[in-house]
């Protein structure tokens, strides 16, 4: 077993992890100052909930145990024994099987946890509790194994794996290419996070300029926290520390800063002013576009698409004025447009497959199959379990506690409570 991988593994998983405090902080600071409990809170909440979903069952979603994909019942799991054994028996890169667990258990979470930033301001805790664990169980989980489930042969070689990757492979002599979650993750958050923004309705007073972020800071800090964190999430990937996940962590430092200066020119040229918020989210939309890419393009291609992504995001978060739906804190215009530039840019530029890197259209192919599949089971599900929610206990807060603010009405507190201001 090689402990240098196993620790490589383990530090990875604590940065993803780290990823959800950060999300929690970039969007607290996006609402509005009587909301910021509520929305940290579904990110911790989301933490809390699918935590636990994933040792109880999500793990045995995600990852069959055998060939044929039959899913194995989570109490024939000898946790003991995936501590003490490694992934492959025999082999310089073997590593305890519960770190790779733990690894993916921090996926789970934060891509839950993605999709709350569409509901700001209105949706209630419980009823978001009741959508995590349903929309985690019937879409993140089985989706995981179609991207990152596979099984090795003695020599090392893949053996079998979800129909993303290898069942791509069987029937068009390439499989998709998402090596962090560009499809599982951000595709699959910001397509459940569209839905929830259809069945919960517009803000009160919903229109261009009223929503203000009250605590930028808040917003960087979430970012920067989310920047840190996104190392594990790309280079540990990898699953070894290797050149593989030196390129990358290289990848994840050059797509993002070129993203973060494209969104503030769009800034510049758009509305006059580039803003701290416009920084942060910039530097976002480029870590989400890395993320499928980071070991399969150059740096320099990673600068590129940086700079598409953070160009295009920018201009993608001003859909929801044009079409009328309230994605709170543009979950769709980074994650899921974001998510979809980064998966399809592989068609074009992966090194040696893409469509002007010396291959072929059909990695184009599939990984527009794998991209809009994902998207579409996602939607369809998320809308139907949201619906389903909001008809029967509802999932919005009433009018008055919108306008009131819902912090004190949901959890009892205060974001912001001046010394003085209680007997």
């Amino acid at each position: 077993m090689d402990q240098g991988n196993t620790a490589f593994i383990l530090i990875c998983a604590a940065l993803v992890l780290l990823m959800t405090p950060g999300l929690a902080f970039f969007y607290g600071g996006l609402v509005k100052a009587k909301s910021v409990i509520s929305m940290m809170m579904l990110s911790f909440g989301a933490l809390g909930l699918i935590g636990v979903l994933w040792v109880l069952y999500g793990y045995a979603i995600a990852f069959p145990a055998t060939e044929e994909g039959t899913i194995q019942a989570p109490w024939t799991i000898d946790w003991n024994e995936l501590g003490l054994t490694s992934l492959l028996e025999a082999g310089d890169g073997a590593y305890p099987p519960l770190a790779f667990v733990a690894f993916q258990a921090t996926f789970a979470i934060l891509t839950v946890a993605l999709v709350s930033g569409a509901i700001a301001d209105r949706a209630k805790f419980g009823s978001w509790m009741i959508f995590a664990l349903l929309w985690a169980t019937i879409v993140y989980f089985p989706v995981a194994s179609w991207v990152f489930n596979f099984g090795l042969a003695e020599d090392g070689s893949f053996a079998y794996g979800g129909w993303i990757t290898m069942g791509l492979q069987e029937w068009f002599g390439a499989g998709a290419i998402d090596f962090a979650g560009g499809t599982a993750v951000h595709i699959n958050a910001g397509a459940a996070a569209l839905a929830l923004a259809l069945v919960l309705g517009k803000r009160l007073g919903f229109q261009k300029g009223v929503h203000v972020p009250h605590n930028p800071p808040f917003v960087l800090l979430g970012a920067g926290l989310l920047w840190f964190g996104w190392f594990g999430f790309n280079a540990g990937s990898e699953l070894a520390a290797d050149g593989v996940a030196a390129l990358a962590f290289v990848n994840t430092i050059a797509a993002p800063a070129a993203a973060l200066l494209a969104w503030l020119v769009v800034e510049k040229f758009k509305d006059g002013k580039p803003t701290s918020v416009g920084a942060a989210s910039g530097a976002v939309a480029g870590l989400v576009a890395i993320t499928p890419a980071c070991a399969s393009v150059t740096p320099f291609w990673a600068i590129v698409l940086g700079l598409i992504a953070g160009a295009v995001c920018a201009l993608a978060i001003e859909l929801k004025y044009k079409w009328g739906f309230d994605d709170s804190l543009d979950v769709v215009g980074i994650h899921l447009v974001g998510g979809l530039i980064g998966t399809l840019f592989i068609g074009f530029f992966a090194t040696d497959v893409g469509l002007f890197m010396g291959g072929g259209g059909t990695q184009l192919l599939v990984q527009a199959i794998a991209a809009f599949a994902v998207l579409i089971y996602s939607f369809v599900l998320a809308y139907v379990i949201g619906f389903a929610i909001e008809k029967t206990i509802g999932f919005r807060v009433k009018n008055e506690d919108e306008v009131a603010g819902i912090d004190t009405v949901v959890h009892g507190e205060e974001g912001y409570v001046l010394e003085g201001s209680r007997g």
